[in-house]
């Protein structure tokens, strides 16, 4: 793993050999099925790294407050799988298993059963997490491609010393972190416009979320917004302050989460022309004046 910054004392241990103390993640066929849901299954391997990340993680959670979702079928299905849902549209294992009545389609000229689009990255993509936390949807997406170098962005020290540890325990060779604000380092040479894709979830208003993730992109690159709930005004709010921005709102992925049934959307972007010089607005702005609202 690379950092972003010189590395202090780690204030964080984890010990995996305290793991056969801990609940595991189930693997039975109710868990096959689920990966069915995204037209993918994990090798040995990459189940192997969820089952380290799961017991990494409720180590951290004994030292920092990290996920209050900590039972096996919850973290599989509200962190594992919710974050790979948004490689759906992204990832080629999923070509030919998505269920195209399960696919929203964006613009209203476009009939319902239109295909979800295909979007291409490269081979060793650079990602970009904003608003990692306990390092979802970040860390999953690492495993599942693990060819993509994907960057942990956190404006919290504490979590990314955490992850710094995590990710080298794992370990994950092409993950880093990044303690800074969204809005900061989207403005730095070294982050903006470097990034290939963007993930979001559960960070902020999706027109907030798009000032924060198009500024990091390469033009052609993709934004992916992680939802639960999602509204017409939404949309509208989302395609005004999208054109401000430089890119364009793609296409919207409406789906439930298998085991619970939440609604889940996920808003896709691409970056079409170079980001105005003038966003994303100093740090807390976006947030307290959201782009595409009256206020």
């Amino acid at each position: 793993m690379t950092h972003s910054q010189p590395r202090s004392p780690d204030p964080f241990s984890i010990d995996l050999s305290q793991a056969q103390q801990l609940p595991s993640l189930p693997n039975d066929a109710q868990v096959q099925d689920l990966w069915q849901h995204l037209g993918w299954q994990p090798t040995e391997s990459q189940w192997q790294l969820f089952q380290r990340l799961y017991h990494g993680i409720l180590l951290g959670n004994r030292i920092v407050n990290l996920t209050r979702i900590t039972k096996p079928e919850e973290f599989l299905e509200k962190h594992l799988w919710d974050s790979l849902s948004g490689l759906r549209c992204l990832s080629p294992q999923t070509d030919a298993q998505i269920d195209q009545n399960q696919v929203v389609a964006l613009e209203e000229e476009l009939s319902p059963e239109a295909s979800l689009p295909r979007m291409s990255l490269p081979a060793a993509a650079r990602v970009i997490d904003i608003g990692s936390g306990a390092g979802f949807p970040g860390i999953p997406v690492a495993i599942a491609q693990p060819q993509w170098q994907v960057t942990l962005l956190d404006s919290t020290r504490k979590k990314t010393a955490f992850l710094d540890v995590l990710c080298d325990t794992l370990p994950l060779a092409y993950v880093r972190t990044l303690s800074h604000r969204a809005e900061a380092a989207g403005r730095q040479p070294a982050h903006r416009e470097q990034y290939d894709l963007a993930l979001l979830r559960a960070v902020a208003p999706a027109s907030v979320c798009a000032e924060y993730a198009l500024p990091f992109l390469r033009v052609g690159g993709l934004a992916v917004l992680y939802r639960g709930h999602w509204s017409n005004d939404e949309t509208s709010t989302l395609l005004s302050s999208v054109e401000m921005l430089g890119g364009e709102l793609l296409h919207i992925d409406a789906f439930q989460t298998p085991l619970t049934g939440g609604d889940r959307h996920c808003v896709i972007l691409k970056k079409v022309v170079a980001t105005p010089s003038e966003f994303p607005r100093a740090v807390g702005i976006p947030n307290q004046k959201p782009l595409g609202l009256s206020l």
